[in-house]
């Protein structure tokens, strides 16, 4: 038998700006809320229409990110189209040690500092159908001016050269199946060999083959010892 290591797992996700990744969060913390856990990002950007400081990012004002970096307070943080982006460290440990996933949104900087501090996270790239869509959906959200929008597609171009330092890329044209994909790849992942904290024998026919491989009898009368 196999005992698989109890604790939780750190998912990182990324995209562009307007690929949908906290969408697909959503539904991926609708589907198993007892077990998976959004850490919540710090940003100094505005919020905007319908966000919760809390619940969609912690605001800050640039000066008190700033402090809140003297501080050690981030696990990691970033400067992305002219606002600052962190992890905050609290809370994250514990949940991973309870065995609660926890879930990374974070830009493509980032997810290359928790890569270097964290290598055996799991790192997913959310990619958009094409960059034309990206921008449709970018003008769709009306909260952006035209500067703040070819910002954010000039990094989105940028970042989807970034795609290979990720494990694994869902391209979301629909919501469902990109939500569908990541739970697959989640599911693989609980299964990789370096998540087993030991072998351990429980019956007798693991017993028995532990002795045939190690010489410790012959075939002679197995079916006996069994």
């Amino acid at each position: 038998m196999i005992r698989k290591k109890n604790t939780g797992q750190i998912i990182v996700i990324s995209a562009p700006s307007g690929a949908g990744k906290g969408t697909i969060i959503k539904e991926l913390l609708k589907n198993d809320s007892s077990n998976r856990w959004l850490s919540v990002s710090a940003t100094s950007r505005k919020p905007r229409k319908g966000e919760i400081d809390g619940v969609n990012y912690y605001y800050l004002s640039e000066k008190e990110f700033k402090d809140k970096i003297k501080e050690d307070y981030f696990l990691e943080y970033t400067n992305y189209a002219g606002n600052f982006y962190g992890t905050p460290r609290e809370f994250i440990k514990d949940k991973i040690k309870k065995g609660i996933d926890v879930i990374l949104e974070i830009e493509i900087e980032g997810a290359n500092n928790i890569k270097k501090l964290i290598p055996e996270a799991l790192f997913i790239f959310i990619m958009p159908p094409s960059l034309k869509e990206l921008v449709k959906r970018l003008k769709g959200r009306g909260t952006e001016t035209n500067e703040k929008i070819i910002k954010r597609f000039n990094a989105a171009y940028k970042e989807v050269n970034e795609v290979t330092k990720y494990n694994y890329v869902v391209v979301n044209d629909e919501i469902e199946n990109a939500v569908d994909k990541i739970e697959s790849i989640i599911k693989a992942e609980k299964c990789r060999v370096d998540r087993i904290e030991e072998v351990f024998l429980d019956t007798k026919e693991e017993e028995i083959h532990e002795m045939l491989i190690n010489d410790e009898f012959d075939n002679t009368g197995i079916a006996d010892k069994i």
